[in-house]
């Protein structure tokens, strides 16, 4: 049976089958910004978790970074490897709450991932990935959909009720998916639980597709 948070693979089926995408591919600004003032450089391991249709990765693959981008659907992996011959070898299926991954990374990040896991299990098990996965060294950055006030949640058990949603395309129906919002309270709290340190954090924003964005830099614990 499949977990609520694999929803979105469903989501990606149904808008690539109508031969269209389902986000921009406007690159989320805060990673390139946060690339340059950590000094992350082309010579450095990186991991995206969540790395949907290539928005953020491709530009970074295309300038030479040393980048795996990994999400949880296998069709949106699939869909990208077909956007780019020279790259495909770059995007892996990953579960990063439940696969084993053997390797460690300079720099991870993540993008409106943890916003769409509701279970505090499931947000620890994230966090722990990007724990067990940085370089002693190494830095994350951590992107959640929220405006660091509201506290929110979905229902997982409709996760993958079929919804009406706007696209591009017009009105789209699709998997409602899930998702849920905490304050930067919260945050912060999960993400000094998991035996993380946070650099800096704030708000900031990925348009067209998220008006507001909480994001933390974060590095393993002394």
């Amino acid at each position: 049976m499949k977990k609520y948070y694999e929803a979105y693979d469903s989501r990606y089926k149904t808008v690539h089958e109508k031969g269209y995408s389902w986000s921009s591919d406007t690159p989320t600004p805060i990673v390139r910004e946060t690339i340059d003032k950590y000094s992350i450089t082309k010579d450095s391991t990186i991991l995206e978790i969540g790395c949907g249709e290539g928005r953020d990765a491709f530009p970074l693959l295309k300038k030479g970074y040393q980048l795996l981008a990994t999400d949880i659907s296998p069709e949106v992996i699939r869909y990208c490897r077909s956007l780019s011959n020279e790259h495909a070898q770059h995007f892996e299926v990953l579960d990063c709450l439940n696969d084993e991954h053997p390797y460690s990374y300079d720099f991870i990040y993540a993008v409106a991932v943890v916003h769409m896991l509701v279970e505090d299990r499931d947000r620890h098990c994230f966090y722990q990935f990007i724990n067990h996965h940085l370089n002693n060294d190494g830095i994350a950055l951590i992107c959640s959909m929220g405006d660091g006030i509201t506290e929110r949640h979905t229902d997982v058990s409709e996760a993958f009720d079929i919804v009406e949603r706007e696209h591009e395309s017009g009105t789209i129906s699709v998997t409602s998916t899930s998702m849920r919002m905490v304050s930067f309270e919260t945050f912060e709290r999960e993400i000094t639980e998991n035996q993380l340190q946070i650099l800096e954090k704030g708000l900031t924003s990925s348009l067209p597709d998220f008006n507001c964005l909480m994001y933390a830099v974060v590095r393993k614990k002394d």
